[in-house]
């Protein structure tokens, strides 16, 4: 696990999606030159939406061997499945829909046509279980995006709340959320450290205390973004007006 995160100093939310998009692309090029199959979760949020926009707007994106990525969400709205809230809905708009992507390769967790929140959340820990290396519980992502609130929570992990401490499970159902709609599901912080790098895309005023916890360590109950950590390397990536 990587012992310090490294912070990416950008001039603005722009910059900050730009370059998340530039090394990711950079990522997944050599990763998928070969037989290699990547896995990568994604995030949603203004900023993880802008990151995937600004993919789309990349000529190199062209040099990915796209078949061969799945992609998976870290948390995603209990809503249902057209609903203009859902994660996967947004990333299916901003570039997904514009890639040679085989559905089969696309990773969404249930929505409520499907089920009740708990099949949902059981659902998704099978599809990770059925996708992971022999004795694991879940694929070890090549890179975990991630957005950071306010309030230090990352996936649908917030401070305060029991679900920041579960490592016996690696998808929970999250209700009664402090930020709407309330019922979600999530990857659990061991899954999300299972991946060998962990980005932070974060901007905005409101996030400067948050990104002062990150730094100064602060405790997974106080602020959960603050205990994630990749395999790797762990980067934020991170605009000056949350500094």
């Amino acid at each position: 696990m990587s012992a310090e995160v490294e912070f990416v100093e950008l001039p603005t939310k722009a910059d900050v999606a730009q370059r998340a998009a530039e090394r990711l692309v950079a990522e997944l090029i050599p990763l998928t030159a070969s037989e290699n199959v990547a896995h990568v979760a994604l995030t949603g949020g203004s900023l993880g939406i802008a990151t995937l926009e600004a993919i789309a707007d990349l000529p190199e994106r062209a040099d990915v061997a796209w078949s061969r990525v799945h992609l998976w969400w870290s948390d995603e709205r209990f809503v249902p499945r057209f609903d203009a809230e859902r994660n996967s809905r947004q990333a299916r708009v901003a570039l997904l829909d514009a890639l040679d992507l085989p559905d089969v390769n696309v990773h969404e967790p249930w929505a409520t046509e499907d089920g009740t929140l708990d099949d949902a959340a059981r659902a998704y820990a099978d599809e990770l279980a059925a996708h992971a290396a022999e004795g694991a519980q879940a694929p070890a992502f090549d890179v975990c995006l991630l957005g950071m609130g306010p309030d230090a929570h990352v996936a649908s992990l917030f401070p305060g709340r029991d679900e920041v401490h579960v490592t016996g499970a690696t998808v929970l159902p999250v209700r009664n959320s402090p930020k709407p709609p309330p019922e979600r599901v999530t990857f659990t912080l061991p899954v999300i450290n299972a991946s060998a790098r962990v980005w932070l895309v974060v901007s905005g005023a409101d996030k400067a205390e948050a990104v002062a916890q990150v730094r100064s360590g602060a405790d997974a109950s106080d602020a959960p973004a603050a205990a994630v950590r990749g395999t790797a390397e762990t980067v934020m990536f991170v605009a000056r007006d949350a500094l």
